[in-house]
């Protein structure tokens, strides 16, 4: 098996000059919604449920934009949905609901004169209007969170009728946010230099640096870690981030990309049907086992399991 690197470069050009044309990028975009409305993400407050702690809940800052500068805001409905990722204690999946509506009277005026408004949720709010209780869930399950803007002239935007230009990119309105229930950990858990040993028989050469030792960072949420490390050093050198999530004693790797692969690296690695375990009381050795070449690239899928010991 051949592994072929992939090499990509990014050229980025920072440039500034006089917007005197109507065809310029961004006058491109504010054309697409000159006659519809968005919810501008500003920052999602929580976005995880931590079980067990008390105040847990949802909330995200957003600011309304429309083709009067937000005097067409109404108000927003809120709808929330559950998926039940561990049904093999039955499986308590429930269908969206409505939740709440959000009055115009919980906007103040920001910076650019643009309605801004904090939408929460807490645990207690959300699981009464799907009929759970706290015994329902467990790490991994997850809260969909749906907004929908209403405006004065009669008119709904939401995820079913905002495009692509909208939902990401500049506005980044996706009226739409996962919620994931988690087991709380500590920040410094699992964070710190960690030597790296591949303790299963190489697949065409080792899949990491092993023998390296690296640094565990934190990732974009509380239970994400990640270290950064070549992809079967053998024929690629250019180091690449490996992600995995701490899922109530669980180890879980999600599906990510290579940077050397034998052809795109897309789905790449992923989530072992054996993941290992972890111990919240001792972080000074822990094991990541993951599905190697997911996808069939290189050679067929099996697992890869190293051993992470604290320095």
């Amino acid at each position: 098996m051949k592994k072929l690197y992939v090499l990509l470069l990014v050229a980025l050009t920072v440039g500034f000059q006089a917007c005197t044309e109507k065809d310029n990028t961004i006058d491109a975009v504010l054309d697409g919604v000159d006659s519809g409305a968005v919810l501008r993400t500003l920052s999602i407050i929580s976005g995880e449920v931590p079980l067990g702690t008390e105040g847990a809940g949802f909330a995200v800052e957003v600011e309304e934009q429309d083709s009067q500068d937000g005097a067409l805001l109404d108000n927003v409905d809120v709808f929330v949905a559950f998926t039940d990722n561990s049904p093999e204690n039955g499986d308590a999946s429930k269908s969206e609901v409505a939740l709440k509506t959000v009055g115009r009277d919980a906007f103040t005026e920001g910076p650019f004169g643009l309605p801004r408004g904090v939408i929460d949720a807490s645990l207690d709010e959300i699981l009464g209007a799907l009929g759970l209780q706290q015994g329902d869930l467990f790490g991994g399950d997850a809260f969909t969170v749906r907004l929908a803007l209403n405006l004065t002239d009669g008119r709904t935007f939401s995820v079913d009728n905002a495009g692509g230009i909208i939902t990401g990119g500049f506005f980044n309105s996706p009226f739409q946010y996962t919620a994931t229930v988690i087991c709380p950990i500590p920040d410094t858990y699992l964070t710190g230099m960690y030597l790296l040993e591949e303790i299963t028989p190489y697949v065409d050469g080792p899949t990491f640096d092993d023998g390296s030792v690296t640094e565990v960072f934190v990732g974009d949420f509380s239970t994400e870690r990640y270290f950064l490390t070549s992809n079967y050093p053998d024929y690629c050198t250019t180091p690449n981030d490996f992600r995995f999530t701490l899922v109530c004693g669980t180890v879980v790797v999600p599906i990510q990309e290579s940077n050397c692969a034998c052809g795109s690296g897309a789905d790449y690695f992923g989530p072992s049907d054996n993941p290992a375990s972890y111990d919240l009381t001792d972080d000074s050795v822990f094991l990541l086992t993951f599905e190697n070449d997911v996808q069939s690239d290189c050679a067929p899928p099996e697992d890869t399991t190293y051993r992470l010991t604290k320095q």
